[in-house]
C-alpha cells in the first residue's frame, strides 16, 4: 500500500496515535486494508474515509481504557493496537525508549528492512505526537505524519540526534516495533 497521495489524516487533535495504528494495521493486514481502499485500486473510497475516522475513535477508546484520551496514546497502548493487527502473522509489538545519540536504531532498521512499520513517539520537552516509520533506503527513513497525511523523509542521524524536521517536533521519545516472530505460525 502506497501511503503517499492517500492523504489519510487524523480526525482531531488527539488521535495521532490511533491514526498511526489504523495505518499500520492497513500495512500489516490485507483484510483490514480492504476496508480502506477501493477494490482493485490504490484509492481511498469515500465510504472508507468515514470508516477511517470511526476506526480512529474505536481504537482510541480500546487502547486508552484507563488513560485519559485527551492525553493521547501511551506506548503500551500503541503496542497493543499494533499487536492486534500483527498477531495473525505471529508478531507481537513492544515499545522501548529512545536512547539518545548513542542509539544505533538497529532494531528499527531491521524491522523496516523486513517490511514491518515502526511507530515513533516524538515531542519537544514531553512526548506529544505519534508518527509511523514505513520504509528505509540507506540512511533515510520514510515517515507517515498523521496530522498532514504526508510521507516525510527523515535522516537516521536526525532521529539519533533529536533534530527531526518536517514532523512538528524534533525529539524521539519511544519506538513501538515488532519483537521476535513466534514459531507457531
Amino acid at each position: 500500500m502506497k501511503l503517499a497521495g492517500l492523504r489519510l489524516r487524523q480526525r482531531d487533535g488527539v488521535t495521532c496515535g490511533p491514526t498511526v495504528a489504523v495505518v499500520a494495521g492497513a500495512l500489516l493486514d490485507p483484510s483490514y486494508r480492504a476496508a480502506l481502499l477501493e477494490p482493485g485500486t490504490h484509492t481511498v473510497a469515500s465510504p472508507a474515509l468515514a470508516w477511517f475516522a470511526k476506526e480512529q475513535g474505536r481504537i482510541h477508546a480500546e487502547v486508552n481504557r484507563l488513560w485519559p484520551r485527551r492525553l493521547g496514546t501511551t506506548p503500551m497502548g500503541m503496542a497493543r493496537a499494533l499487536t492486534a493487527r500483527s498477531a495473525g502473522l505471529g508478531l507481537r509489538y513492544r515499545w522501548r525508549p529512545h536512547h539518545g545519540a548513542r542509539d544505533d536504531l538497529s532494531d528499527v532498521r531491521h524491522a523496516l528492512d523486513a517490511g514491518w512499520p515502526v511507530a515513533m513517539l516524538i515531542g519537544r520537552v514531553i512526548p506529544r505526537h505519534w508518527v509511523l516509520l514505513v520504509d528505509r533506503a540507506g540512511e533515510v527513513l520514510q515517515c507517515y505524519e498523521p496530522s498532514s497525511g504526508d510521507v516525510v523523509s527523515v535522516d537516521i542521524a536526525a532521529v539519533r540526534e533529536a533534530r527531526l524536521s518536517g514532523l512538528g517536533y524534533p525529539r524521539p521519545f519511544a519506538f513501538v516495533l515488532p519483537g521476535r516472530q513466534s514459531s507457531n505460525v
